[in-house]
């Protein structure tokens, strides 16, 4: 089989040069990850940022196992000693799929056809003579093929048989196929329809319950809806162009003439499209489609993820957490400055026990006995009502309260990972460690969680979920790595997407920390159990440790570049803290003296960067919010009121807004600015404070729509 340069191919597509591709899939294919190949091996892919390395990795991938299925298919055709020079030519041509499959299909085996049968009873030959439309005595030459013992009774059942030949050679005819492919991908009309007596039951799909629409027109997320109408059993899908010209296609293709062999011709091309190619079409344009919607839903959850995991941090500070309720009361937790669980109770403020004066004087004692910095209260059932009940408290001490979205804290409270970190409390501590956790340091309470119970997405559960985990994890890996991980205060769920660890050596790392106590430096990650060089390469540059010996282990400086930094100080006849503390020094120093071997300017000028502000966080500073004061449920809401709320979901259709009433509003993507937009992403991010108006509330059905047009964002 030809050896295809991968290289090449892949940096065409990407408009790259062939050199940073091929040196980039060397990377990937000795172990490299991708945050590491961006950071640390600038110099070797001239500074390709993460997209583009995952783009090559992803191509590479295709490439390969295009080649693997071309394989397979060559050696399949060659046992059945059907593979001539100029087939084995076109399929060590083929480029796509498609293509591919196209050649193998008149070899593929098959179970019993129509045409099969036919060929078996002899009408091969007929089929031959029929399909070259010669001027013939059809009737005499097909009554030469009657033949009783193989099921031949008469010359139409003679016919029919050749007919059904030609019928399936039509359909395996590679030229019409990618040419129907076409036409079905640009013409074919998605029709959706409800099911009889699912009016009432399925009425959520109400708008797909008589819908038409191109296919190729039609936005992912009214794609992904229908596409789980149909799963749910409550909507009938057709995908099909307008028949007559798909006909006129098949005809123009195969009938040449205009005898009685074309009329035979003609009735065997308008059966192939109807029987068979058209439902392979179908199949294949609805698996189109839905990998696209697909691919458009995992980019939205990808990009509301990112934007989750980054959101700003407050930082190390004293919180009592409520997981607010009221039935059962408020659970409330105290978490030290690293998230060590401290204290827990459950105090009953709101109906039916109303225990006011109790619950508030216990949290004025634990703020001060604990000299809490601040309150996390949990936005979900009594979110606002325990707000309003903290913020009329006079504590003692300066304390601010802050609503957090606590979207997949129930799951993460149920999950194993709790379990182990919390095997002594149930699930309503759980909980409320999560939300302070939060509050904290998002992302190290996230990484804890399943993405896909977050909150963020759109139709998540429907899309290819083995392409969503893939995408959803490398975003996580992504967030991790820009950030940074202290190695002695991370979990193991962090520590795991670390660059080059996993979960088997994060349990490593915890426990050795927690058997020798914190490591004092990068190099005693070595003495891990299996973590090995290449291990260490890999992960060292994004594990922090605060307080070391020496200031670069809580840099993004790697250590493979320590040397680097020591010649700099050196020449500057100063020490590493002497450049991190002092800017002239660091002005002063011409980096071009410092070129060598595989150090080049780029990674210079991220040493500089590094030790200018050593291990930034590169998350925005903590934004404090609230709520309007006199809004509580939705009850509340009038037409035309403009509030303050927190963007929480982005969808291809528009965002959701928490305006503190429980129930979060829609602003539909033609509202949310005085232009159009294309992309809701290009108005707001996730987390976002924004001003909304409301436009319309609908409170039986607990659906508020909101307008951001002519309103200020905060």
């Amino acid at each position: 089989m030809t050896i295809r340069n991968y290289a090449a191919l892949i940096a065409k597509e990407l408009h790259l040069r062939e050199e940073q591709v091929k040196n980039t899939i060397n990377l990937l294919s000795s172990g490299a990850t991708i945050p590491f190949i961006s950071r640390y091996r600038k110099e070797v892919t001239d500074s390709l940022d993460e997209v583009q390395i995952s783009s090559i990795k992803i191509l590479h991938e295709r490439w390969v196992e295009l080649d693997k299925r071309r394989a397979a298919i060559l050696d399949s055709i060659n046992e059945q000693g059907k593979l001539t020079p100029d087939l084995e030519k076109q399929i060590e041509s083929a480029m796509t799929m498609n293509e591919l499959e196209d050649l193998y299909l008149p070899y593929r085996p098959k179970r019993k056809t129509r045409a099969s049968m036919a060929i078996e009873r002899g009408l091969e030959p007929l089929a031959d003579i029929i399909f070259r439309e010669d001027q013939v005595d059809l009737k005499r030459i097909a009554s030469d093929y009657i033949d009783t013992e193989k099921g031949v009774n008469n010359v139409e059942e003679a016919l029919a048989g050749a007919r059904d030949i030609l019928a399936e050679r039509m359909c395996e005819e590679i030229r019409i196929r990618e040419r129907m492919r076409n036409f079905f991908k640009n013409e074919a009309v998605i029709t959706s329809k409800v099911l009889k007596e699912k009016e009432v039951e399925g009425e959520k799909y109400e708008i797909y319950f008589d819908a038409t629409e191109r296919i190729s027109k039609a936005p992912s997320h009214r794609l992904l809806a229908m596409f789980r109408g149909e799963d749910e059993g409550f909507l009938r899908l057709n995908v099909e162009p307008d028949e007559t010209k798909a006909l006129d296609i098949m005809l123009q293709h195969f009938v040449q003439r205009n005898n009685s062999c074309s009329e035979q011709v003609r009735t065997a091309a308008i059966d192939s499209y109807k029987r068979l190619l058209k439902p392979q079409m179908e199949t294949e344009t609805r698996n189109f489609f839905k990998e696209k919607a697909d691919q458009e839903a995992i980019k939205v959850f990808v990009i509301n993820l990112r934007q989750l995991l980054m959101a700003p941090p407050l930082g190390q500070k004293c919180i009592l957490a409520i997981d607010p309720g009221f039935r059962t009361g408020c659970k409330i937790v105290i978490l030290d400055k690293q998230g060590k669980l401290l204290y827990n109770e459950t105090i009953y403020p709101h109906p039916p026990h109303s225990e006011y004066k109790q619950a508030s004087d216990k949290l004025k004692r634990l703020v001060l006995q604990y000299k809490v910095d601040a309150i996390a209260i949990g936005n979900g059932t009594a979110g606002r009502e325990t707000e309003n009940f903290v913020r009329k408290i006079p504590f003692e001490r300066e304390v601010t309260a802050i609503v957090v979205n606590e979207s997949g804290a129930s799951i993460y409270s149920a999950s194993d990972v709790a379990r182990e970190e919390f095997p002594d409390y149930d699930v309503t501590v759980r909980g409320s460690v999560s939300i302070g956790r939060r509050l904290m340091d998002p992302l190290a309470e996230l990484v804890k969680i399943d993405p896909k119970s977050i909150g963020v997405g759109q139709y998540q559960h429907d899309v290819d979920q083995n392409k969503l985990q893939e995408s959803l994890q490398a975003t996580v890996e992504s967030c991790v790595n820009a950030v940074g991980v202290e190695i002695n205060t991370a979990s193991k769920e962090l520590l795991s997407y670390v660059s080059g660890v996993g979960p088997a050596l994060a349990k490593k790392i915890v426990a050795y920390r927690n058997e020798n106590g914190p490591f004092e430096s990068r190099a005693g990650l070595q003495k891990i159990p299996r973590f090995g060089a290449k291990a260490f390469e890999q992960a060292a540059g994004f594990l922090r440790i605060h307080g070391a010996a020496n200031p670069l282990d809580a840099s993004a400086v790697h250590p493979e570049s320590y040397h680097v930094v020591d010649k700099m100080a050196k020449t500057m006849k100063c020490s590493v803290s002497d450049l991190i503390q002092n800017e002239a020094l660091r002005k002063s120093i011409n980096l071009r003296e410092f070129i060598s071997g595989n150090v080049g300017l780029p990674t210079l000028q991220d040493i500089m960067q590094e030790l200018a502000k050593p291990g930034r966080d590169p998350r925005a500073k903590f934004d404090f919010f609230e709520f309007d004061k006199n809004i509580n449920s939705i009850s509340d809401l009038r037409e035309g009121m403009v509030v303050p709320g927190i963007v929480t979901n982005i969808t291809n259709f528009g965002c959701f807004v928490d305006i503190g009433v429980h129930q979060d509003g829609l602003v539909h993507i033609s509202h949310l600015a005085n232009r159009y937009v294309s992309d809701p992403n290009e108005v707001v991010k996730l987390n976002q404070k924004v001003m909304v108006k409301v436009v319309a509330v609908e409170v039986s059905r607990k659906r508020i729509s909101l307008s951001m047009k002519e309103v200020e964002k905060t």
